[in-house]
């Protein structure tokens, strides 16, 4: 059974004892950083010069530094910069502000479990990872509840490390929701999987292939957009809420039906071998080193396909359609 910690079990006083430094200020670091500063913590946000967070940090209230001032003022710093940007900011600004004693946080493991950034033996290295988009996190925060978060110790130097890195999980609301305890490369790994197999990767490719599937056999395209992807909200909002269980009770009939006949024809032995091959290449390092390559060369396979993405006619005929749903809140980018 998974071990599960919650506001009982974590003292945010520990906290309160320390300078803390979030490295970052976008979706996930905003929250961080406000959720502590409104629960007493002295916190500050580093960041490059010239950054346009810089302003808006301050204008929300926080003290703001260059990452090199933030990480040697600090004993705990909270790496949430991009992935791929935090071993050069470890490297160039970071790393010799970190003397021993002090922790480095993170709220995904993905540098430290692919040796991008290999710490030191004598300060701590532990994470915090909220289970929801950051903007979520400040939002739940400021109605009194919290998301769920997990938490993993990998260096533990000072043998405080455990007890400090859950008083920062209370700081940011977590440990209202429940904290589970896990490791950075459970953490990596199933993060990783779940975005490509399951969340982006799968799901994308699901909804585009249902949706051309309509389209070619002489389907209006504008109806093919609302059976294969605006009603998908509908689906998820009920597992959210209930599982599986729910969503198949809350359909009709005959939808469940179609569940249960056509999932497996979708889902085949050769879906299952193509899903444990993205985890195995997940769990080698073969991706890692592939997505690290692509940023080192310049992007342009992912530029490239960003853009053919965008160019889909799913996404054509979604800009047209959106525009009649003003409820929506409708995004462009």
């Amino acid at each position: 059974m998974a071990k599960i910690y919650y506001d009982n079990d974590a003292d945010l006083d520990l906290l309160k004892t320390k300078k803390v430094a979030v490295i970052g200020y976008g979706s996930q670091g905003h929250a961080h950083a406000l959720n502590l500063k409104d629960n007493g913590v002295d916190v500050r946000v580093g960041l490059y010069e010239g950054s346009k967070g810089w302003a808006k940090a301050e204008a929300d209230g926080l003290v703001v530094r260059s990452v090199a001032d933030a990480t040697k003022e600090a004993d705990i710093i909270m790496v949430v910069a991009p992935d791929t940007k935090q071993r050069a900011i470890y490297e160039q600004h970071m790393k010799q502000h970190l003397t021993a004693g002090k922790m480095l946080m993170f709220a995904h493991g993905f540098n430290i479990r692919y040796g991008q950034i290999v710490p030191a033996k004598d300060i701590d290295v532990t994470l915090i990872a909220p289970k929801a988009p950051g903007h979520r996190v400040r939002e739940v925060f400021k109605e009194g509840s919290g998301t769920p978060g997990l938490l993993a110790v990998e260096q533990d130097a000072t043998g405080n490390a455990k007890a400090l890195a859950l008083a920062y999980g209370k700081g940011i609301g977590c440990t209202r929701a429940g904290v589970i305890e896990t490791t950075f490369s459970e953490e990596t790994e199933t993060d990783l999987f779940g975005e490509q197999a399951v969340l982006c990767g799968g799901a994308s490719a699901l909804v585009e292939a249902g949706f051309n599937t309509l389209v070619e056999a002489g389907y209006q395209p504008e109806i093919a957009y609302f059976e294969c992807l605006h009603e998908l909200k509908l689906i998820v909002d009920l597992m959210y809420q209930g599982g599986l269980t729910y969503m198949r009770y809350s359909v009709s009939d005959t939808a469940e039906q179609g569940d249960y006949t056509a999932g497996p024809k979708i889902i085949t032995d050769d879906t299952r071998a193509a899903m444990k091959k993205i985890l195995a290449d997940i769990q080698s390092g073969a991706f890692a080193e592939e997505w690290i390559e692509e940023n080192e060369t310049g992007l342009k396979n992912f530029s490239a396909a960003r853009l053919a993405h965008r160019n889909a006619k799913i996404e054509e005929v979604g800009k047209g359609l959106r525009k009649m749903m003003t409820f929506l809140n409708a995004k462009e980018v």
